[in-house]
């Protein structure tokens, strides 16, 4: 049975962008994207910006920056480039860019793959932390792995971590 956060004492609505990092996808095509989008709204939060951009490692920490410059947005959610492949670079990009890590986040992202997709979840390079005082987030690009990220990980824990983001801020 999975715990439970403490609930929250604050309800805040956070102001997401997010990032689909693919060499084909469209915003027709965009599944994960959309659904990233749609669990956001859903959950009474906000989408800011939403984009599509090639997996290359450079427009990756380019777009990163820019958002991140963005003084009305808190949380940053990429989807995509997180697997082994050479052209899967969006890992590489974002760690590079970190000032803090959530380690927790990828280590339980990959052991909740695990138990839908065995062993192949290894191959998972989902990972979360703090640049420039936003909290950056990278799933896999599948619509199941993001479902399985936003729905278990990032919407129970996103306003208190926001909420501790901006703690440090004032």
């Amino acid at each position: 049975m999975a715990h439970q956060p403490h609930p929250d004492t604050t309800s805040i609505a956070v102001n997401c962008a997010v990032i689909t990092v693919s060499d084909t996808r469209t915003f027709e095509t965009d599944k994960s994207g959309q659904l990233i989008q749609q669990l956001l709204l859903d959950a009474a939060h906000k989408v800011g910006a939403y984009t599509i951009i090639s997996d290359e490692p450079m427009q990756i920490q380019k777009q990163l920056q820019s958002l991140a410059s963005n003084i009305d947005l808190d949380v940053i959610i990429c989807n995509g480039g997180t697997g082994i492949a050479p052209r899967d670079t969006t890992y590489d990009a974002i760690a590079n860019l970190l000032e803090k890590t959530l380690p927790g986040f990828g280590e339980l992202f990959r052991y909740l793959s695990y138990q839908e997709i065995g062993s192949r979840a290894i191959a998972s390079r989902a990972i979360a932390g703090v640049y420039q005082n936003k909290l950056i987030f990278s799933l896999p690009g599948s619509s199941n792995a993001v479902k399985l990220g936003m729905q278990q990980l990032i919407l129970p824990e996103l306003v208190h971590l926001v909420s501790q983001i901006r703690k440090n801020k004032g």
